[in-house]
């Protein structure tokens, strides 16, 4: 494989981005491709995964780099352990392949530092989740995220998607046990395909289209998504709804309501209305008028890891214990809006029981006119992303 030098600068400036900067790693990579329109695909390529590599496993090649910020340096020790010949340019003058090389094969005893995690949160897994558990799901996140996408049914079907899909040459496979769902057998940039943008389908994770199914929303529901953001389950429930009935949108930040209408013109989606969340007069307007209530509540993100591998440099035990604040407030808040014998999904993207089952154990002992239907844990070792998922119903 030949090197050259503009890329590999490119993976230690954006490194530099993520790391100096406090950029998130997708934002600081848009930033870096809108400098250089000039590279092929295979360019982007090869700074994309470099970047997410060592962001992956930036404590492993900065302690191997013995540095934090010699970005150049620590790139080089990446291509070192990716065993890409390293060549004979100025800057790398001082790499020792065979001390990085021994030097790795030592740290492996030391799981924290070769898995690259916080020592906070090495712990904090441990100790929610067992040793075990933990060490599976950590190795597990720092695999790279599988491409899935969530076939829309208003417009197509899972068959027909496949085969046009392949007529483009582009392999999928259908998931056992998630109904709308494909898998990409090769990562492919299908945002500019034609059939996205056509409303085909939307890039979602397997474990996340299965919150909307447990929710079971039915045609002619009024059904309330509460934490929205930019849409990716209104759009299922629009569609498991047949765009019948009423899904209600909520979130606090209008842009990304404003992305969600986009999204949903293009799936054709008809039973969307959003709304900008005024804490206590929105709850106040739709008090108990829900059928079916998603709360996809704020949380550390544990669980998407393979997806944003920046976030375990960023979180702190700080702002764990404030989302769980915010978590059990949502709960307990949001909550009112759901009809007597109405469904609520409580959901999470994280693995930690304190973020998940316990918050929603402490709800239930404050508010007896709820009870626990039923909850499932996803797994990042399961082959999808971490998710958690209860679901609760208003008895009166």
């Amino acid at each position: 494989m030949k090197l050259y030098k503009n890329l590999v600068n490119s993976v230690a400036l954006t490194l530099q981005e993520i790391f100096v900067k406090n950029r998130y790693a997708d934002k600081a990579l848009e930033k870096v491709f809108k400098q250089n329109p000039q590279w092929g695909s295979r360019d982007r390529r090869f700074v994309a995964e470099g970047v997410y590599d060592i962001v992956r496993n930036f404590r492993l090649y900065s302690t191997l780099a013995e540095s934090k910020t010699n970005f150049w340096f620590i790139t080089a020790v990446w291509l070192v352990v990716k065993k890409i010949e390293i060549p004979d340019w100025q800057e790398f003058k001082h790499v020792d392949v065979a001390y990085i090389l021994s030097h790795k094969e030592i740290l492996q005893t030391n799981l924290p530092v070769y898995e690259s995690y916080p020592d906070w949160l090495w712990e904090l897994g441990t100790k929610e989740l067992g040793a075990e558990i933990w060490t599976q799901q950590a190795l597990a996140m720092n695999e790279q995220a599988q491409v899935f996408l969530r076939v829309n049914t208003l417009k197509t079907s899972k068959q027909k998607l496949a085969d046009a899909l392949r007529s483009e040459k582009i392999e999928t496979t259908a998931l056992p046990g998630i109904e709308n769902a494909l898998q990409l057998l090769k990562r492919e940039n299908v945002f500019q395909n034609k059939l996205f943008k056509e409303g085909w389908f939307e890039v979602q994770d397997a474990g996340s289209q299965l919150i909307s199914e447990y929710l079971d929303p039915k045609p002619n529901d009024f059904v309330i998504d509460a934490c929205a953001g930019a849409g990716g389950k209104s759009l299922h429930l629009a569609a498991l709804m047949k765009n019948k009935g009423k899904v209600i949108s909520l979130d606090v930040e209008e842009w990304k309501l404003e992305e969600l209408k986009k999204r949903a013109k293009r799936a054709g989606v008809s039973n969307i209305e959003t709304r900008i969340i005024q804490p206590e007069k929105t709850i106040a307007q739709l008090h108990s008028k829900a059928d079916k209530l998603l709360l996809d509540v704020p949380c550390s993100g544990l669980g998407v890891l393979k997806r944003n591998p920046d976030a375990k440099w960023k979180l702190t035990p700080e702002t764990i214990e404030r989302t769980k604040k915010l978590q059990q407030q949502i709960i307990s808040d949001y909550s009112k809006m759901l009809k007597p014998g109405g469904h609520m999904v409580y959901s999470t993207c994280s693995i930690l029981p304190g973020e998940n089952k316990m918050q929603v154990e402490t709800f239930l002992s404050g508010n007896k006119e709820f009870e626990l239907i039923k909850d499932k844990t996803l797994l990042p070792s399961e082959g999808f992303d971490g998710f958690y998922m209860a679901l609760l119903k208003r008895t009166v």
